[in-house]
């Protein structure tokens, strides 16, 4: 029967399945995944695996189940909305996924893990009134660029990550518009910029 593993592929994952624990697995994770990332998905995720490590890693890769990463969704879910128990399970998700590759086991036990229903998001607009206030607390902030970005963010809808890694390079004011190099899907996207928030630029 062993032999017949070995021929199929199936014996040595096996034996690096019980060899490697899963402080293992989010070590390489770590070193190996995080420079690829941007530093604002690095920043949530630090603290999603180092509940992960806290709850099962001692335990080996041919110990973890599905049952039991149902059992540890569950324990999320008590304390957590379930958005953030998907985003919990979706790391550990990766770093299995990556283990199948790295032929350290031979399938991820959280892919056969059922994933907490997301809420629909709400439509949320800012009334005149909150708007003005919102910008009136910008303004006697100690931050200096804080006023910037929201008018921007209010402007052109843009995420907080978009708005961040924003540069000169990406700012053209003669077409009045914004580049964002790093967005949500990865792809480069341009907005009109006009109005308050052109003004503001052009001043800088």
């Amino acid at each position: 029967m062993t032999e017949g593993a070995i021929v199929e592929g199936r014996y040595f994952p096996q034996n690096d399945a019980k060899r490697h624990t899963i402080s293992d697995l989010l070590s390489r994770y770590r070193q190996d995944v995080f420079p690829q990332k941007r530093s604002s998905t690095v920043y949530n995720q630090v603290y999603h695996l180092q509940w992960w490590e806290s709850q099962l890693g001692h335990y080996s890769l041919s110990e973890i189940t599905p049952a039991l990463i149902v059992e540890y969704r569950d324990k999320l879910a008590r304390t957590r909305e379930n958005s953030t128990v998907r985003r919990y399970l979706a790391v550990l998700s990766h770093a299995l996924s990556l283990a199948v590759e790295w032929q350290w086991v031979n399938e991820n036990p959280v892919s056969k893990v059922r994933k907490p229903k997301e809420p629909r998001g709400r439509v949320r607009f800012l009334t005149d009134e909150e708007r003005e206030r919102l910008l009136a607390a910008c303004k006697e902030s100690r931050n200096r660029y804080l006023y910037l970005i929201v008018v921007l963010a209010i402007s052109t809808g843009a995420r907080r990550g978009e708005l961040l890694s924003l540069r000169w390079p990406d700012v053209d004011l003669k077409r009045c518009t914004l580049t964002f190099q790093e967005t949500k899907n990865g792809e480069r996207r341009a907005v009109p910029c006009t109005g308050h928030a052109l003004d503001l630029l052009t001043q800088k």
